[in-house]
């Protein structure tokens, strides 16, 4: 398995409970690919360099993981049907 950094920013007007429950479904997406969730760092609301989808700021939330290649697909692929999460990027971290 290889480390993997997984940083997606959440929409802004999610309060914490909401926030929250994505954090765990995002780590459960993560899990379900035979992956494990090392770290979470939740950054907070931060101003965004430009607007996305009429919005200026958004959720910063930083996950380090441990999975396999197809995992990231998967992952990947929820990420982008999940509404509240306005942009997201897997980069494979160095070990």
């Amino acid at each position: 398995m290889r480390s993997y950094e997984v940083m997606f920013i959440a929409h802004p007007d999610l309060d914490d409970a909401s926030l929250n429950s994505l954090v765990d479904k995002a780590k459960g997406w993560v899990t379900a690919a035979g992956g494990q969730v090392t770290q979470v760092d939740l950054w907070g609301r931060r101003r965004l360099a430009y607007p996305i989808r009429k919005q200026t700021e958004g959720q910063y939330i930083l996950m380090q993981t441990q999975m396999g290649a197809p995992g990231t697909r998967e992952l990947e692929r929820n990420m982008r049907l999940t509404e509240q999460v306005m942009r997201f990027q897997v980069i494979r971290a160095e070990e």
